[in-house]
Formats: structure tokens, C-alpha cells, sequence
């Protein structure tokens, strides 16, 4: 599908840019108070109940992804301390840095759908369905964010080309504290709830939401087109208020990539500006995957 409309100058949509500081915190409260009520859900779960509610919780904990990403724009509050504060804190349960994923981000956001410089595309979208099921499983996600630790231990980043040499201290020094602090906040929380717990609510539920959030992010660009044109080259998500609620609204993906200024609590005001321009917008995930997946298994997708 081609679009025959050009996309509104960034400074005609300008008037979507406004961020909120009582926004952003409205939204975070919701998200902790997810977060709170899932683990408790875990904890009164009896016997093999426990496991939808540690994939309950992990879906909660993975979408932590979106004010880590929206923080990364500064766009989740108007105060750009508490963008990098919640961003970076937001980050410790699935092993992220903030600091790093801001290049990383701002890079794919600069090259978008170019293979060669994108760094979303260091590994490229499944080709088949074998791929697929290895992909969502999470495990090249896991080993990266191990590879990005031991990369900022050894204090050399030049596997990452997209972090400028005069950015990479900084960044190098952000993902030493992060990972010191998750490493000492586990075994802090072990040795004082006990060992299992530490699997039944936070490893156990990440392994699992980290599952969803792979079948989530891989829809954003994948199939789109491959240039610069941001009325084709991303995809937005057409889904029910529960999943906008806990996304922060990304399934507006197409209108965040056109105008990344605009903050999460105005993309839907996007949305109906660009909605007749986007090339891919799509109706649901799981619609998504099973025709992605009869693609992989034809030998048919892009």
C-alpha cells in the first residue's frame, strides 16, 4: 500500500507538542499500581494459578518499556529531570540502561528501516518461522542486554557504532551503576525474602512478559517499507484502551516516528490528522501475527 498524501510540516503539529508533568505522573502511578497489584496476585495465587499470574505481572513489568522509551524522547513529563530519572529507573527490571537505549533510539529514530545503520535492525526481522519462535522466546534480547553489561565493564563500546566517542563515558558509566544496582537490589531482595522469590516475582513473570513485549514491538516496522518515508516505513496498531493504557499509547507508532516531540496523551489527537495518509495501519496484534506467520510459512512475506 502506497500513500498519496504528504505528512503535515513538524511545525503544523507543533500544537501537539505540550507536555504534562501530571500526565506523565497520572500514567506512572497507574503503571506502579499495576505492578503492585500484579505481584500481589502472585502471592495469593494457589498452585498452578500462579503461573498466569507471574504472565500477568511479567506483561505489566515488560511494558515498563514504554515510559523507559517515552522517557528517552522527553516526552513522558515536562520536567526533564523526571524524564531521566523514571526512564532510568524503569529500565533496572529487564536489565536496560537508559542512557544507552537513548543513542541506541535516537539512531533507529535517525535511520529508520535502513539496514545498514539502523541499530533495530542489527537483527533483522525473522525470515522464517523457526526465526520467529526463536526470536519471541527472548533470547537474543537477554544475551544483548548481557553483551551491552560486560561491553560497559570492559570499558569499550565499539560494537555499538552509534554511540559517539564523546557520549560513550557517559553512557559507559550509566550502564556500570545500573547493572551494579540490579545485580546488589537482587541479591538484597534474596537474601531478604528468599531466593525464590526472586523467581516467582521478577524472573519468572520477565521471562514471560518479555515474551509479549518481542510479538508487540516486532509489528512496529516489520513489512513496512524500507526508506525514509514516515507514512510508510512504521505501523500503527489499532488496539482496545488496555493495551494503549499500559503502552503509553505507542501503538500510535506511524504518528510517534513522524513527530517525536508530541508527548503520549496527544498521539491519538495525531492519529486522527495522519490516519487517511499511514500506509500500515493494521487491526489488532494477534490479526497481525497470524498473517505474518502464514507469510513466514508460505515463503510469502516481505
Amino acid at each position: 500500500m502506497s500513500t498519496t498524501l504528504d505528512a503535515p510540516r513538524p511545525r503544523d503539529m507543533m500544537h501537539l507538542a505540550t507536555r504534562s508533568d501530571a500526565r506523565g505522573a497520572a500514567r506512572a502511578v497507574v503503571h506502579l499500581a499495576l505492578i503492585l497489584g500484579s505481584a500481589a496476585l502472585i502471592a495469593v495465587s494457589p498452585g498452578v494459578l500462579v503461573v498466569p499470574a507471574m504472565l500477568l505481572a511479567g506483561i505489566i513489568q515488560a511494558a515498563l518499556f514504554a515510559p523507559f522509551h517515552e522517557t528517552s524522547h522527553y516526552t513522558a513529563f515536562k520536567s526533564r529531570r523526571a524524564n531521566a530519572v523514571v526512564g532510568w529507573i524503569s529500565g533496572l527490571p529487564a536489565l536496560r540502561n537508559w542512557h544507552y537505549y537513548q543513542q541506541f533510539h535516537l539512531a533507529h529514530h535517525k535511520h529508520t528501516q535502513d539496514a545498514e545503520h539502523d541499530p533495530e535492525l542489527m537483527l533483522p526481522p525473522p525470515a522464517s518461522f523457526g526465526e520467529y519462535v526463536t526470536r519471541m522466546l527472548g533470547l537474543a534480547y537477554w544475551r544483548a542486554q548481557f553483551e551491552v553489561w560486560l561491553a560497559a565493564w570492559r570499558g569499550d563500546m565499539r560494537a555499538y557504532p552509534f554511540l559517539h566517542e564523546a557520549t560513550a563515558p557517559r553512557v559507559i558509566a550509566s550502564v556500570r551503576a545500573s547493572s551494579a544496582l540490579t545485580v546488589a537490589l537482587a541479591l538484597m531482595a534474596g537474601l531478604v525474602f528468599g531466593w525464590a522469590a526472586l523467581f516467582w516475582f521478577w524472573i519468572g513473570p520477565q521471562i514471560l512478559g518479555q515474551v509479549v513485549l518481542r510479538l508487540y514491538l516486532l509489528t512496529e516496522h516489520t513489512g513496512c517499507s524500507e526508506d525514509s518515508n514516515g507514512l510508510t516505513n512504521t505501523r500503527t496498531m489499532l488496539t482496545n484502551p488496555v493495551v494503549r493504557l499500559l503502552m503509553w499509547n505507542m501503538p500510535y507508532h506511524a504518528e510517534h516516528h513522524l513527530y517525536p516531540f508530541i508527548p503520549f496523551h496527544r498521539l491519538a489527537e495525531a492519529h486522527h490528522v495522519l490516519k487517511d495518509r499511514l500506509a500500515h495501519v493494521d487491526q489488532g496484534y494477534a490479526a497481525w501475527h497470524r498473517d505474518h506467520i502464514r507469510k513466514l510459512r508460505d515463503g510469502t512475506h516481505a
